[in-house]
């Protein structure tokens, strides 16, 4: 099996050259699946380009920059009738979130309530706005919860806490993001990416009879000159490597089968579907209804 991974680092308006050799590596004969790692502008061409080829493709999240965006690639493969498509969202294939995940599925702690999150990064580049503490930072959060929850969104809400003086000009830093889930779940992230400490990720589910927190990654206790510490990662790529690695284990093995699994896009659609509202109650402070058509029958819906 070959495998084509796609990169696009151009604006969408040039490299048409480019863009066509693109279109030629996805319909070459001898490529048998597709992985997109480009830009997120340049994804929903490529996604519906491997859909049309009728071609399994990994598309690196987001799925696509918009809803509407999304639904097109859904719309695509749904027409087709064949799942095709996994996206990204590589939290998933985290060993913590999987432990999570057990102990919210087994029943452990009994129905969830509430869930509280948050997402540290020690800086960020000048060029980070505020918008990107949605689009692509806490976009992971909105998918993960809803796969730990098994649970969709009903609205959205941004508020800002006061402001940290390292934020970069333009960028509002922290944010906390408050959601509700159609069971009544209520869900606050905190956005800070600023923190200077580390790269912290912290998640935890309260339930009726108990509450269950994300594990901690691991570290060595440290007793040293009158004080007991433990390492704080500084580094996302040092997290997330492994789930990283699972993650397209796992495709590969679903493209040999042909048994698709993983995040679908369906699940990229209703994530980008949160992120926009979350973007709309960045600029006007209220409450965003977030609003779903079912989901079909190719990704479980009834």
């Amino acid at each position: 099996m070959t495998s084509q991974a796609l990169q696009r680092r151009s604006p969408p308006q040039s490299g048409r050259q480019d863009e066509s050799v693109l279109m030629e590596r996805i319909r070459a004969k001898d490529v048998d699946a597709v992985v997109v790692t480009s830009t997120g502008d340049a994804h929903e061409e490529l996604v519906l380009a491997a859909i049309a080829a009728r071609k399994p493709v990994f598309c690196e999240k987001p799925l696509a920059t918009t809803a509407p965006a999304c639904r097109r690639i859904v719309d695509a493969e749904v027409a087709l009738g064949k799942r095709l498509v996994q996206v990204g969202f590589m939290r998933r294939y985290d060993a913590g979130y999987r432990l999570l995940k057990e102990v919210v599925v087994g029943g452990t702690i009994g129905v969830p309530l509430m869930a509280h999150c948050a997402h540290r990064n020690p800086d960020v580049p000048p060029a980070y706005t505020t918008p990107m503490a949605i689009t692509d930072t806490a976009i992971h959060e909105l998918d993960v919860l809803r796969w730990l929850l098994d649970d969709s969104y009903v609205s959205a809400q941004v508020v800002f806490p006061r402001r940290t003086s390292r934020a970069p000009a333009g960028l509002a830093d922290p944010q906390i993001i408050l959601l509700e889930t159609a069971k009544g779940v209520r869900v606050d992230i905190e956005v800070f990416v600023d923190c200077i400490y580390g790269y912290d990720i912290q998640c935890e589910i309260v339930g009726e009879t108990g509450t269950a927190r994300l594990p901690e990654p691991t570290a060595v206790p440290v007793r040293s000159q009158s004080r007991r510490s433990a390492a704080i990662l500084m580094d996302w790529k040092q997290r997330f490597i492994d789930s990283y690695d699972v993650e397209l284990r796992e495709w590969i093995d679903s493209v040999g089968t042909g048994a698709a699994s993983g995040p679908s896009s369906w699940d990229g659609y209703a994530a980008a579907l949160a992120s926009d509202a979350c973007l709309e109650a960045q600029k006007t402070a209220k409450v965003v209804p977030i609003e779903s058509r079912p989901t079909p029958p190719l990704y479980g819906g009834s």
